[in-house]
């Protein structure tokens, strides 16, 4: 009976010698794992400290965020991940403009509305006047224009 009581208390001795023996991975064996999945973003870094990964850094979206510290906390050893990065802002719409103002557009088709060849274009940010016109009809949209008084015209019509 003595020999199966230290028997068993020499098995409860030597379970609990084995789960609180169970090797503990580095800090410096997690910061080498944690860097190598970081290095898929350059603009990302990471410390482990007591085993918890503090990330910190710019990621171009929410979801290559949330995919870098799911890859984080799959490391063995890694307690939990600290978020300290940021998304990037969205980059403001780039909006083109022409450099000819609508109304000024609109008056010269008017002005050459009597005049079905001749279009009014703007090609290059100038103001272009396209088509087939004679020799008056070119004279006669040349002063209805500059009576307009809108600039710089490009009268790239051709005259028969």
């Amino acid at each position: 009976m003595k020999k199966t009581i230290a028997m068993a208390a020499l098995a409860v001795a030597v379970s609990f010698g084995a789960v609180s023996c169970k090797k503990k991975v580095s800090d410096a064996d997690l910061q080498t794992q944690a860097t190598t999945v970081v290095t898929s973003n350059p603009n990302a870094s990471v410390e482990v400290k007591e085993g918890v990964a503090h990330l910190s850094g710019t990621f171009a979206d929410q979801q290559s965020k949330d995919a870098m510290i799911a890859q984080l906390k799959a490391i063995n050893g890694v307690k939990d991940v600290m978020d300290m990065s940021t998304v990037a802002a969205a980059p403001a719409p780039v909006e083109t403009k022409s450099a000819v103002d609508p109304v000024v557009q609109k008056k010269v088709q008017d002005a050459v509305k009597d005049f079905p060849t001749v279009k009014v274009e703007v090609i290059n940010d100038e103001l272009t006047l396209t088509g087939n016109v004679s020799k008056e009809q070119a004279k006669k949209i040349k002063q209805s224009v500059d009576a307009l008084k809108v600039g710089k015209v490009k009268y790239n019509y051709t005259v028969k």
